[in-house]
């Protein structure tokens, strides 16, 4: 059995313990009954009650091993190589995605669930792939848009992204989409007329009184950070959503 990157994961039975060090991937699996341990930043299920090994980037290393997972899931991007690797070396196979637009998370959580695990593939997968299949469209087609995650010093999502991607699937242009992956800039270059800014509640909190009265000159809209950087269940209420379909 391969992960995305290729690697080698010796598992012997379908993992039935499973710690996640990645939001999306937490979200993805713990409805599935198989999550015994996950990060402090998986906030979805808003239910779930399992033990906490920290965060993404400094995962508690001996906490996760206290809990014998079968498995542990983690991200190219999120997570650390050195953790991965420690892991490894003290005997827990993990698996690592590798995730950079929505086909690709859609091909990723098919192959972690069905073959890695042996569970059936959530349906809400299914509800997915047709409706990025779509030809862009909806709220922010043919939209300049900017999508700032920090600020003193600001940052926003650059190009070859799953941001960037989903984007680029609902028509907007992302005009940071030749940079950097997150790239740092000036205000004034990405406060402008005719620049849509979306400002996400994380990884930095921006909120009505934090954020767009920054912003002089590009529209700016609130909008959750999970719809625009997640890849689990919520790709399907991301698209209603961030095209205007949603009737709620």
């Amino acid at each position: 059995m391969h992960d995305d990157l290729g690697a080698d994961v010796p598992l012997e039975r379908p993992p039935r313990r499973v710690v996640s060090l990645v939001p999306s991937l937490t979200e993805t699996l713990a409805p599935l009954g198989v999550v015994v341990g996950a990060t402090d930043w998986c906030t979805h299920p808003a239910d779930l009650d399992v033990p906490r090994v920290r965060g993404t980037k400094n995962p508690d290393r001996a906490a996760i091993l206290d809990l014998a997972p079968d498995l542990v899931v983690a991200n190219k991007e999120e997570n650390r190589e050195l953790d991965v690797r420690r892991l490894r070396e003290a005997g827990v196979p993990v698996w690592v995605t590798d995730i950079s637009t929505v086909p690709e998370a859609l091909a990723s959580i098919r192959r972690l669930v069905g073959d890695a695990l042996g569970l059936p593939v959530p349906g809400w997968v299914d509800e997915a792939e047709p409706l990025w299949a779509r030809p862009p469209g909806g709220a922010l087609a043919g939209q300049r848009v900017v999508v700032p995650i920090w600020r003193d010093p600001w940052m926003a999502v650059g190009g070859d992204s799953f941001t960037s991607d989903v984007l680029r699937r609902l028509g907007a242009e992302n005009v940071l989409d030749d940079a950097a992956r997150y790239p740092t800039v000036e205000l004034v270059d990405i406060d402008r007329v005719g620049v849509l800014a979306l400002l996400p509640d994380e990884p930095y909190a921006f909120a009505a009184d934090d954020g767009p009265e920054a912003f002089l000159h590009a529209e700016t809209r609130l909008v959750s950070g999970r719809l625009l950087t997640w890849y689990g269940p919520s790709l399907v209420e991301a698209h209603l959503t961030l095209t205007g379909e949603d009737p709620r």
